[in-house]
C-alpha cells in the first residue's frame, strides 16, 4: 500500500491558526473536487471533513493518519481515486444484516434523548439500545402502565412523542 511521506525529524514549527485554517480549506476543496466532500470549504475540521478524509484514505489504500497535513493535501491532489458509489455497492453486495442490526438508529437516538429529557435516566444518545436504555424504557413503561418489555415499540414512541409535543422520528 502507498504511504504518505512524513516530514523529516527535527524541530517542527507549529503552523499559525490562519495557516491551519487555509490548509484544511484546501483539503476540503480537493476532497470536493474528487467527490468525497460536499460541505463548505470553511477550514473547520468537523465530522463531515473527517469522514471525507477517512473515506479518501480507505479508497486510496493509504496508510495515513486522518489529520490535516501538507502530505495529505498532496496525496489527495495527486490521486485519481473516486468515492465508491453507494448505489453500485448496494446492488453488487448483499446487505449486511449484522451491520444493519448494530448500526445507530435515529429512532433510538430520539427515544434516548426524550427519556433523558423526562428524567428516565442519564442515557447517552448513541442510537444503540444498551442496558441503560432498556432500564429507562422499562421505567417509562411501568410509570405509564404499559406492558413492561424494555423494547422500543411503536406505542412507546407515540406516547413519548405525545409528551414532547413533537414527532420523535
Amino acid at each position: 500500500m502507498p504511504r504518505l511521506q512524513s516530514a523529516p525529524p527535527g524541530p517542527v514549527a507549529e503552523p499559525s491558526n490562519q495557516g491551519r485554517l487555509q490548509l484544511i480549506a484546501n483539503i476540503q476543496r480537493e476532497l470536493a473536487r474528487k467527490g468525497f466532500y460536499d460541505g463548505p470549504a470553511d477550514g473547520i475540521w468537523g465530522a463531515k471533513t473527517d469522514t471525507a478524509v477517512r473515506d479518501f484514505i480507505q479508497v486510496a489504500g493509504l496508510k495515513a493518519n486522518p489529520e490535516a497535513s501538507d502530505g495529505l493535501l498532496r496525496a489527495i491532489a495527486a490521486s485519481n481515486v473516486k468515492p465508491s458509489s453507494a448505489g453500485a455497492a448496494s446492488t453488487a453486495l448483499p446487505a449486511d444484516a449484522i451491520a444493519k442490526l448494530i448500526s445507530p438508529s435515529k429512532r433510538v437516538t430520539a427515544v434516548q434523548r426524550a427519556l433523558t429529557d423526562f428524567g428516565y435516566g442519564q442515557i447517552k444518545p448513541t442510537g444503540v439500545v444498551d442496558p441503560e436504555t432498556r432500564a429507562a424504557v422499562e421505567k417509562f413503561e411501568r410509570d405509564h402502565r404499559l406492558p413492561v418489555t424494555g423494547q422500543i415499540s411503536d406505542r412507546l414512541v407515540r406516547d413519548l412523542a405525545g409528551m414532547t409535543g413533537r414527532p420523535l422520528e
